[in-house]
């Protein structure tokens, strides 16, 4: 699933060949994503100017004249700006064109999103409730320390929870608690304040190491300009069940957490 970094990037990648440029169709070939499609799209987009492309958590936020288009890339997706005439595959399923220009969503398990949303962000329940941005100045080891104290999970699926901090999914989570040493199964609430400050800043370190690589490309994540991300040559946990710790040299070790698969070396991570 693409995580925070590869939405920042793709955000990055939209924004600037298309900003301040106007909406001129929509083609919508599959509205059965995880939730529909708005049916009227096609007639409330065009003639609307895009203002400004934000993100909160993993969505992407396109700001136009009278609303917001939400989007999400769900577990396989992925958005690329192409010129108009470049003919759609099976699983491209929403363009949003602009002149000579289409931003085009490739989805294909289909658990993404476009949605529209009039009114501020906080009013969507896709958006309310969630917690800091981790590269954000509210994201703060005090707060971190504070939020975890009231959890009697797993620290892995603590960091995951977007009421804690968002945008942390399972790839970076693996590699941020390396980064701090600390054992992804130990309790969240036992977490001290030193422990708390260091993984605070390793979740800052590993994001920010993400976007410089470009973020992850695993299976079907590119820019939107196509290119790959390269962050994944990278990891010192994450999909390396079994091989040599880059640090210790420790096999590598790989549990179920939460149903998802979770990576730690246990000479490195105590």
């Amino acid at each position: 699933m693409p995580e925070l970094p590869e939405v920042e990037v793709t955000r990055r990648g939209i924004a600037a060949p298309l900003t301040g440029r106007v909406a001129t169709a929509v083609t919508l070939r599959n509205a059965r994503l995880r939730w529909p499609v708005p049916a009227d799209l096609p007639a409330t987009l065009p003639g609307q100017t895009l203002r400004d492309v934000d993100r909160r958590a993993k969505y992407l936020l396109l700001r136009f004249d009278r609303g917001t288009l939400i989007l999400h890339l769900g577990m396989s997706g992925s958005l690329r700006v192409l010129d108009r005439d470049v003919p759609a595959g099976t699983h491209d399923h929403v363009d949003i064109v602009f002149g000579d220009r289409v931003l085009r969503l490739r989805d294909p398990r289909r658990f993404g999103a476009v949605l529209w949303h009039e009114g501020a962000d906080a009013t969507h329940p896709l958006l309310a409730g969630l917690g800091p941005e981790p590269l954000g100045e509210d994201f703060s080891a005090a707060g971190l320390h504070a939020a975890l104290t009231r959890r009697q999970c797993a620290i892995k699926l603590a960091i995951m929870d977007s009421a804690v901090v968002v945008g942390v999914g399972n790839i970076y989570a693996s590699e941020s608690l390396f980064r701090a040493r600390l054992r992804p199964g130990m309790a969240a609430r036992r977490l001290t304040r030193p422990q708390c400050a260091r993984l605070h800043d390793e979740i800052r370190a590993t994001l920010r190491d993400a976007l410089d690589a470009g973020g992850s490309t695993l299976r079907d994540f590119m820019h939107a300009d196509g290119e790959p991300g390269y962050f994944q040559q990278s990891y010192f946990v994450y999909g390396r069940d079994g091989q040599p710790c880059r640090v210790c040299g420790t096999a590598v070790r790989n549990r179920r957490m939460g149903g998802r698969s979770t990576f730690f070396c246990p000479t490195c991570q105590r």
